[in-house]
Parts: structure tokens; C-alpha cells; sequence
């Protein structure tokens, strides 16, 4: 896998979505120069279903366990579609 191609914010995405089943995926680069390095995201997924935080966490870092390799640092959040529903219906 090329680095370049791994660490951008649209081809996280894609692999979020394609590996998580997710329904919404957001990935924003938090790095200074926005040299992708560090990431922060939000995945909507019904995989996370019954899943405590701390699993949940750990199926995104699976699905991109070859980039967080090059990423120094990696901000998270994971939502069920019901979560995430109720969230924007809040706003």
C-alpha cells in the first residue's frame, strides 16, 4: 500500500464505509499543513449494535490497522445509526 494514497481524508473514508458496513463517515485532517498525519472521525455503523465503546474502537482501528501505522494521532467516535439519529434530532 502507497502511504500517500493511505493517509487522506477521502480514501479513510472509503475504507470505513466499505469495511464497517457504515451508513455515515466523516473524516476530517486535524493535522497542522494538513500533511495527514492525524485524523479525527465519526462512523455511523449498525455493526456497533451492542458493542461497548472500547470494541467498537477497536473494529475501526482493525479496518484500518495498515494506515494507523503512518497516522500519529487518531481521534474517534462511533455511533449506531440509532445513536446518530437521535443526535440529529437534537439539532
Amino acid at each position: 500500500m502507497e502511504v500517500s494514497e493511505a493517509l487522506s481524508a477521502e480514501s479513510l473514508r472509503e475504507r470505513l464505509l466499505r469495511g464497517l458496513e457504515a451508513e455515515h463517515v466523516e473524516v476530517e485532517d486535524t493535522t497542522p499543513g494538513r500533511c495527514a498525519t492525524s485524523f479525527k472521525v465519526l462512523v455511523v455503523s449498525p455493526r456497533f449494535r451492542g458493542k461497548p465503546l472500547l470494541q467498537r474502537h477497536r473494529l475501526v482501528n482493525e479496518v484500518l490497522a495498515e494506515e494507523l501505522k503512518h497516522i500519529h494521532a487518531f481521534e474517534q467516535r462511533t455511533l449506531t445509526p440509532e445513536q446518530w439519529a437521535k443526535e440529529q434530532e437534537a439539532k
